[in-house]
Order: structure tokens, then sequence, then C-alpha cells
């Protein structure tokens, strides 16, 4: 763990209040800079003193616990405020954390994702529902976002897990070095090889009842929009719409039965300006515009260089050369697989994912069940 790391942790670790922490970082350009500016400018920053007395002497076992984590595999990494890498959804919310513990691929915070959220006893009718709108969305290029809980958010991941290209991402509320419940460590260590698991907290942390509402602010972040399939008038379902709403983001509920206790929480999301959600299209079409907002971000984080001169008009954004160039040449005018395109370019599928979101925006690249082609 090299010193930039350690200074990161530390803020991470010395707790209070984000903006204070987020602010010093911004203000001094690095974690270690920041650490080295001292207790004056914490001070000035706004930084409590129980916080500013960690931040001078972190604790010695959850220091080490966390150095452990990050060096036993090339997976595991921590994203600070500060990085480039940190993703642009999550970063224009309200209450964004000051870093993130990732296991997996970092690069799949970036894809364009649903979260698809619901009831831990989910009916049978509740579970092939969040199955069948998982798989058609995942199909469709959609990362699938949820909790790594029972219910709904395994099924979701499970059916997106079954397409070898697909992506899916987990939100948890403890350490990375756990998996609550313990009967999801399986599922736990296929998402982090098909995609990531993601925390707030550092290693060492146990679940934690407080954890589960403030972790589902992360996954509402990370996620173009949140579908709730099934979800009682108290749910935790509710609260990880609420928080996509007051982010700006859609929110898609499924309607069910008047006599199932589990579909009260759907209609009454609907009866307060939820999408009412019948097939999988109706939210691609929906999800368009925050798409495009990621795009734009996108753009910005893979350096983009003077297009070549086959990929778009004039009036296009300039896109980067080599790999698109690459992925321009790999299509077709006829529609192309996912899977296929990986073959073709030797790029990853969260990669090309990325980038075909941007020429899709742009008008260069025409997607349909998940195939995609040249535009005319």
């Amino acid at each position: 763990m090299d010193d930039e790391q350690r200074s990161l942790l530390s803020l991470v670790l010395a707790g209070g209040q984000v903006a204070p922490r987020r602010q010093l970082l911004e203000r001094h350009g690095s974690a270690a800079a920041a650490l080295a500016a001292g207790p004056a400018a914490w001070r000035e920053a706004g930084l409590a003193p129980e916080a500013a007395a960690s931040l001078r002497r972190p604790d010695p076992a959850t220091m080490a616990s966390a150095a452990r984590w990050l060096a036993a595999s090339p997976t595991h990494q921590l994203i600070g405020w500060d990085s480039a890498d940190y993703p642009a959804l999550l970063r224009g919310t309200g209450s964004p954390p000051l870093a993130l513990f990732v296991d997996g691929d970092p690069d799949v915070l970036w894809q364009p994702g649903i979260a698809i959220v619901g009831s831990r006893n989910a009916s049978a009718g509740g579970r092939d529902n969040a199955r069948h709108f998982a798989l058609a969305l995942a199909q469709a290029g959609l990362c699938i976002n949820s909790g790594l809980a029972a219910g709904i958010d395994v099924c979701a991941h499970e059916a997106a897990l079954s397409l070898p290209q697909a992506r899916s991402i987990a939100v948890v509320g403890t350490g990375l070095d756990m998996t609550y419940p313990a009967r999801h460590a399986a599922l736990h260590r296929r998402i982090a090889a098909q995609g990531a698991v993601v925390s707030e907290h550092p290693p060492g942390t146990p679940p934690k009842a407080s954890h589960f509402p403030s972790r589902n602010r992360i996954l509402a972040g990370l996620s173009l929009g949140t579908l709730v399939v099934e979800a009682a008038n108290r749910s935790g379902a509710l609260i990880t719409a609420r928080q996509a709403a007051e982010a700006g983001r859609e929110v898609f509920a499924i309607p069910g039965s008047i006599h199932n206790p589990l579909a009260r929480g759907c209609h009454r999301l609907i009866r307060d300006g939820a999408a009412l959600l019948e097939t999988a299209d109706e939210a691609i079409a929906a999800l368009a515009p925050v798409a495009t907002t990621l795009a734009s971000a996108l753009r910005g984080r893979l350096a983009p260089t003077p297009s070549h001169p086959h990929l778009g008009s004039a009036a296009a954004a300039p896109l980067p050369q080599g790999d698109y160039h690459r992925l321009w040449n790999a299509l077709g005018h006829d529609p192309t697989p996912m899977d296929e395109l990986v073959q073709r370019t030797g790029l990853t599928s969260a990669v090309l994912s990325s980038m075909l979101l941007v020429m899709e925006l742009d008008g260069q690249v025409a997607v349909e069940h998940g195939r995609y082609s040249r535009k005319s």
C-alpha cells in the first residue's frame, strides 16, 4: 500500500461527516497532501475534533486489516473521491461516499446499469419477474445492480450472471472481507468475477442495521434508474426508490394483485409518480436521457482525441482513435452480439459497453435486443 492509499484510508477511517474530508481532498489535491496540511487546515475544513484525533492516530488494527485486504488481490481496490475512476453518476448525488472499496472490475462502475430491488420474502411471481426483467435488461447491455440480499436481489444478480457477457454490481453494507447473509458467499465471488462488489465500509466492518439504508443511496446513485419488483409498504426497496428519485433518476415499479401485500409498496410508488413498468423496452427508452449524462462523463474519462473520419459526422463529439477504430471495424451493418465484438476486438465487455453507449448516443451505432450495428 503506497503513501497515497494509506492516507486515503486514514481519511476514510477518521469517520464523521463526509463533506469536510471531501473538501480536504478537493482543496489539497491528494489524500497525502490533505493529511500533511495539518490540524489547522483540518479545522478550517470543518473536521470535527474526534475525526481529527482519529486522523492523527488511525486505529492500527483497522488499518492493518484494510491493508491486508487491499494487498490480497489485484481486484481489491480503494477508489477515492479525488480519483478519475470515481463513478460519475454517484459523484452527482447528494451524499456520495468519500471512497469505495471494490472487489472486481472498477470499470463496471461506469457501465450503464439499473438497480433491481424488492422484498427479501418475495413471492414466486415476484422472483419470476425479477429474473425476467434482469435477463431482458442485461441482454440489452445494462449492468444489473442490486444489494446481494435474499429474494429479489439474488434473483436479479443470478439472472444477469447467467449471461456470459453480462455484468452485475452488488452494493453491500459490510466490509468486503465478509458476506451478509453468509450463504451468499459463492454469489459474492461470482459477482466479483463478472462485475464488482462495492462497499463504503472498510474490511472488518460487520453487518449493522443502519448500514443497509445508507448503502441503498450508493446503489441508487450508481444506477441510471431503479426498478422495484415487489415490496411491502415498509420496505428497504422503497428507500432505494426514494433516494433514486432524489438523485433525479428514473423510478419504475411493477404492479401486482390488490390482494398481495407485497404489491402495496409498488402501488404506492406508482401513485407517487413512479413509472408503471410492463416491459423491459419501456425502461430502456426512459433511461436514455440519464444515459446521455453518463456518456458525457465517459468521454472525459476516456481522454478523447480527434476521431477517425468514418466514426461519425463533424457535429458528433470527438472520439478517441485506437480502440474506437478497432470497434468500428468490428461492427458491421448486420446486428452483432456483444460476445462476438469481444472476440473481434480483444476488449472486455465492460469497456465495449461504455464505448458503445457513447457511439449510440452520438448516432453512430444502433442497438436492438443486445445486438449492435453501424447506423446508416
